[in-house]
């Protein structure tokens, strides 16, 4: 974001609590402030952050992914105190932010949804939904609010209902301020499709084609790929066009991604899951294989831009392919279980090349901090070719050069992951 700014001329101020001071955000930005907590919670301080805008006198807030980016009562805060939000408007906020209430606006557009409730689900209320489930099926449950896995527990047991109800509740409270939770009928073999969406002020809405994001662990993407290589091509149209019909009925503003799954049980079934009003990780594979900045088209946008100013209305074919893979901080025990890891860095010498890039946080020298997401960097690779396999086997190679010393990440583990022969043929 900053180095978009950048770019157009804009003076950006970053902010930081104490336990983040050495962050490289932190570094990147015009100015840096410091606002008053430690973790996730100063940055959920929405008048604190506020109080930054107005004494800097910034005219826009982009909020990121995450912490306050789908807060419609911060976006209502930031329009009162004459600072332009840069998103989605708080009643679009409102609407995809709350799942359940997303749910509603798919249904009115006769968009499939996987069965389950909607609104704040009490836990009599999902213990009656598990009871009529039929043999076999488990229950998903899921923060209406936020994204990015947390608040989100398989079930598949009355007897583990009410433990991971409560540990939902409380991982989205922590995370997004908000307990409200919904449930599902889990999916158990799907592929998770998702479609880049974007519209202006004046009401007109286009796509940036499709993302998958299927290679998932506990509920949290590993990897993304776009365009999806196996996703059949009339399936590939019917996803844009649904998503292109709810954010056409809303007017939708900004960037936005629509979720879907498809059921692999039945290649022709697929379901509306659920929408996020923001940027996402994943935005990335995206740009590559658009050449379109996502930031940038954030910022014109909210600066009064239209599709046609940027050129967007009738997207370009994508090319090639393109993978991202997330490098957490995460140890592998002898049992073959994750947990989190985190210390001093001392060597951090990202992969380069053409069509290499490296989105991270980390530099030698920066301790981290448990506070924070375990997401270190984002390794991006672009392949023109329309062969899937040659972004595959250079995705490989890049990860194979990044030298990172410290402590332990996923490296090893995504590595792995890629050189599966089901990875490689996308099954």
């Amino acid at each position: 974001i900053a180095r978009v700014a950048a770019e157009l001329g804009i003076f950006s101020v970053a902010i930081y609590p104490d336990d983040d001071a050495t962050s490289l955000h932190t570094k990147r930005a015009n100015a840096s402030v410091l606002i008053p907590g430690v973790g996730a919670k100063a940055y959920l301080d929405q008048e604190a952050v506020l109080n930054v805008a107005r004494e800097h006198k910034v005219d826009a807030i982009h909020p990121g992914y995450g912490f306050l980016s789908e807060n419609a009562d911060f976006a209502e805060a930031c329009d009162k105190a004459g600072i332009r939000f840069v998103g989605p408007t708080a009643s679009q906020l409102r609407q995809f932010g709350d799942k359940g209430s997303a749910r509603t606006l798919a249904a009115e557009c006769d968009i499939p949804l996987v069965p389950g409730t909607d609104g704040d689900t009490t836990l009599a209320e999902v213990k009656a939904f598990f009871a009529q489930l039929k043999d076999g099926e488990q229950l998903l449950i899921k923060a209406i609010s936020g994204g990015g896995g947390r608040g989100m527990r398989t079930v598949e047991t009355e007897g583990e209902l009410a433990k991971s109800y409560g540990r939902c509740r409380s991982e989205s409270k922590l995370a997004f301020g908000s307990d409200a939770v919904y449930v599902e009928t889990l999916i158990p073999v799907a592929k998770h499709i998702e479609i880049q969406i974007i519209g202006d002020s004046q009401g007109q809405v286009t796509h940036l084609w499709d993302r998958e994001c299927s290679v998932q662990r506990q509920n949290q993407k590993l990897v993304e790929i776009a365009p999806s290589p196996t996703l059949p091509d009339d399936i590939r149209q019917q996803l844009i066009s649904a998503a292109m019909s709810m954010a056409k009925k809303v007017s939708f503003q900004g960037l936005g991604t629509f979720e879907f799954l498809l059921d692999q049980r039945n290649t022709d079934a697929f379901y509306f899951i659920e929408a996020n009003p923001r940027l996402q990780v994943e935005h990335t594979v995206t740009e590559e294989i658009t050449g379109v900045d996502l930031v940038q088209v954030q910022l014109r946008i909210a600066n009064g831009e239209t599709l046609q100013d940027l050129e967007l209305l009738e997207p370009d074919l994508p090319s090639g392919y393109a993978i991202q893979c997330r490098i957490n901080m995460e140890t592998i025990s002898s049992k073959h279980t994750f947990k989190p890891s985190g210390g001093l860095i001392s060597v951090y010498e990202p992969p380069g090349g053409p069509g290499i890039r490296v989105d991270g946080f980390g530099y030698a020298g920066y301790r981290t901090s448990t506070r924070y997401d375990s997401l270190l960097a984002k390794l991006v690779v672009h392949s023109d070719s329309s062969d899937y396999s040659r972004a595959v086997s250079k995705t490989c190679r890049a990860l194979a050069e990044f030298r990172f010393e410290g402590f332990e990440v996923n490296i090893p583990f995504l590595s792995s992951l890629l050189e599966r022969p089901d990875f490689v043929i996308n099954d």
